[in-house]
Parts: structure tokens; sequence; C-alpha cells
């Protein structure tokens, strides 16, 4: 995958927020951080996959995949704050759903903990890894991103 562009677009897309938003020089590392957490928890509402005692089944794989995107803005955005960026591995075999939630939300808290190059990879790797749970292939996450990324921009040119 192609991460370098997507780090492009998302620089250009930080950069523009932050002059809509006339924030230049404030750092917003731990609201970045709560978003992420906000985000992978609405996620985590679509999916369902937790919620043993309802039938209602999850969301479209449409609804979820933007969810999914919306936290890797986010992930991807925090590697540009600290100048880390992923260096791609092999993903882990499928985890059950649950687990993988789990494991996204500990590495966001030790990434909060210790913002080192090494629990960043591990962030994405484990977003990755979620992802690759979900279903989701490369191209669905070069497409989704690429069309978020375009309505983050239409909204902030609105005041959203």
């Amino acid at each position: 995958m192609d991460w370098q562009s997507f780090y492009e677009k998302q620089s250009e897309l930080d950069a523009h927020i932050m002059e809509t938003q006339k924030m230049k020089e404030v750092s917003v590392i731990d609201d970045k951080i709560l978003a992420l957490l906000v985000e992978v928890g609405e996620l985590a509402n679509e999916t369902r996959c937790f919620k043993f005692w309802s039938a209602k089944p999850s969301s479209e794989k449409s609804v979820i995949l933007e969810e999914y995107v919306d936290g890797l803005h986010f992930i991807l955005s925090l590697g540009l704050d600290l100048q880390f960026y992923y260096k791609e591995a092999s993903l882990s075999l499928k985890k059950r759903e649950t687990d993988a939630f789990l494991d996204i939300f500990t590495s966001i808290e030790h990434f909060k903990q210790e913002k080192s190059e090494a629990s960043y990879q591990h962030l994405f790797q484990s977003y990755l890894e979620l992802g690759n749970t979900l279903g989701f292939s490369e191209k669905d996450l070069q497409t989704a991103y690429q069309k978020k990324n375009e309505v983050n921009f239409q909204r902030q040119d609105e005041g959203y």
C-alpha cells in the first residue's frame, strides 16, 4: 500500500483545518487521541460485534468502512504531528472482532502514554489488523479514504 500518498493527503487536510480553525500554533495531539478513541467506539457500535444481547445485525459494510476511515484519518494525522510514519509489516491472522477492538483500544492507550515511534507503529498495525478482521481490502481503504477526505475538506469550507 502506498501510505505516503495517504500521509500527503492527510497533511493537506490538516493544514487546511488548522488554517480554517485559526489554530496554527496549537498542539491538538491529545484532542486527536480522544477523537480516535471516540471514532473507534463509534465503529464498534456500527459493527455491533459486542452486543451479544441483541439480534439486530451490524450496519452495512459501507457505513462501517466510513467509520473505519474516520479513525485512519486521526492515526495518519497523529503520525504527521509527531513525524512518525508507518512502516508496512505483515498483518496477523483475523481475530474475533471484539478482540481486535480491545487490542486497538489498548494500543491507543499505550500510544497516549508513550508517544514513541514503536508505539505508533503498533497502533497503526493494530488498526490495520482491525480493518483486516472487518474484511476491508487495500482498495476499500484507498477509495473510502479519498472519498471521506473530500467530504472533510468540504465540511471545513462550509463552516463545519
